[in-house]
């Protein structure tokens, strides 16, 4: 088989796929993303939408002003609606996070009727409900059960105990638990936005489903998103998730440390960090500096690089040690973790945070990309860490779906199936194929070659307003 047949068959496998079109909502401090997509007959992530815009009202993860939260989210589902007008979208998968969110272990067991039976999914989904009756502070609201491991009668640690015999089926879980006026702000702000939340989704959560495979988990591994807000944590260990924790810093913090400590604007403390700066003072040159233009006539200053990354350094150093502290907590140390750190979101892409996180966790550490769960066919910015959130939304929807532990539309779309994001490589394939018989546009190579122009435009827009 050959490699444009191949790509043919890949996006056929997206157009007749029986799979709901899944929508992945991320309401960041920094920027708001919307992504849809859903699985092709090879499990992968076809990507049929993106679109994102600046945030504002949100601040470390919360929705604090709901206009502004609720005008972000339009002009991101308006871009993704633009990227591709076949999508008919009135569902998402919102992420959250926040220091709002707090997390608890428990143990709950039920008794069968018949123990002869075999355990069948009815009772373990009785189990989990049963623990949402477990008693929580006052304002508090529980976001997600996670069963951690399960035992029947005297059989522990099972990991799925469908099929077992047995009198007696329990399970630890780990409950996750947010404040209940920031979860109602959330969805207020989805609904007014003409939408609807199919569920909210722990952000380090849905990045870990983005950037992990079964053999991380099964290693024991940290995974590290550094957000705008904040810096979200998960830690899984044999297979199971073992703690969340959200650490309330993340770029945002960080932003703001440079243009307190070097007298900046904010744009420019921002410019700067993503373009000069390192997470090592030891790697950044001393006779190296930066020139910021004077303000109103002023004369323009010079800001060492060096002292640039000392302000970086300090702040991701005290976010470091926020991870080393939960993983105490928890009994799992460099010895036990051998999957190590996996660094993903926008602020792991600070220069030499690999070698710091390393110095400060004495665990090995790497940068996740959402790469392993897409299909070719998409746009490679969307290989960035920034959207390991975005895209572990639709992948948690894709399991509810293939779990069927919620209803779901046959799709997602209008009359019409939805355009894919190609690739300028499948592009080409696909219309070199003669035996393609999807619905296309009438100059399917402009169409595509436009598509992929204006959004690798998005991105070279962000860059610009960021550096002007």
């Amino acid at each position: 088989m050959n490699e444009h047949t191949h790509n043919t068959e890949e996006v056929n496998a997206a157009f007749h796929s029986d799979a709901p079109i899944i929508v992945g909502l991320d309401i960041g401090t920094t920027k708001i993303a919307a992504i849809a997509g859903r699985k092709n007959a090879q499990g992968k992530l076809e990507i049929l939408g993106f679109g994102h815009a600046p945030s504002n009202g949100v601040q470390h993860g919360q929705v604090l002003n709901i206009d502004q939260t609720v005008r972000a989210i339009e002009t991101a589902m308006d871009n993704c609606r633009h990227s591709n007008p076949d999508l008919e979208i009135n569902e998402v998968y919102v992420g959250i996070a926040g220091q709002h969110i707090k997390s608890l272990q428990t143990r709950g067991d039920i008794v069968r009727q018949n123990p002869d039976i075999e355990i069948e999914r009815h009772e373990i989904e009785q189990l989990i409900a049963d623990q949402r009756k477990t008693f929580i502070p006052a304002g508090d609201q529980i976001i997600d059960v996670i069963p951690q491991d399960f035992h029947v009668d005297n059989f522990q640690s099972i990991k799925d105990p469908i099929g077992y015999n047995g009198v007696k089926v329990g399970a630890n879980f780990h409950i996750i638990t947010g404040d209940r006026n920031a979860i109602k702000n959330i969805n207020r702000s989805v609904e007014r936005s003409r939408l609807k939340t199919k569920d909210l989704v722990l952000q380090p959560l849905a990045s870990s489903a983005a950037v992990l495979n079964e053999m991380d988990m099964e290693a024991g591994v940290a995974v590290l998103d550094i957000g705008g807000g904040t810096s979200d944590l998960a830690i899984f260990y044999e297979g199971m998730l073992k703690h969340t924790a959200v650490i309330p810093f993340g770029g945002e913090n960080i932003t703001n440390d440079i243009k307190m400590g070097l007298g900046v604007l904010k744009q420019q403390a921002e410019a700067m960090k993503k373009q000069f700066g390192s997470a090592l003072t030891d790697e950044a040159k001393a006779n190296a500096f930066i020139t910021i233009p004077g303000m109103r006539g002023l004369p323009a200053r010079e800001i060492s690089v060096k002292n640039l990354a000392n302000i970086i350094q300090a702040r991701m150093t005290e976010i470091l040690e926020f991870v080393t502290y939960h993983l105490k907590q928890v009994g799992l140390d460099n010895r036990k973790l051998n999957g190590g750190i996996i660094l993903t979101g926008g602020g792991s892409q600070l220069k030499h945070l690999i070698q710091l996180t390393e110095y400060v966790t004495g665990l090995n550490a790497r940068i996740g990309y959402p790469n392993e769960h897409l299909a070719p066919s998409h746009v490679d910015q969307l290989k960035n860490p920034v959207y390991s959130t975005c895209l572990g939304l639709i992948l948690k929807g894709e399991s509810d779906y293939e779990n069927k532990t919620k209803n779901f539309e046959k799709s997602n779309v209008s009359k019409h199936q939805p355009q894919v994001i190609l690739t300028s490589e499948t592009q080409e394939a696909t219309v070199k194929e003669k035996e393609v018989k999807v619905r296309q546009p009438k100059q399917p190579s402009k169409f595509w070659t436009k598509f992929k122009d204006s959004l690798i435009d998005i991105f070279k827009e962000e860059e610009d307003s960021v550096m002007n």
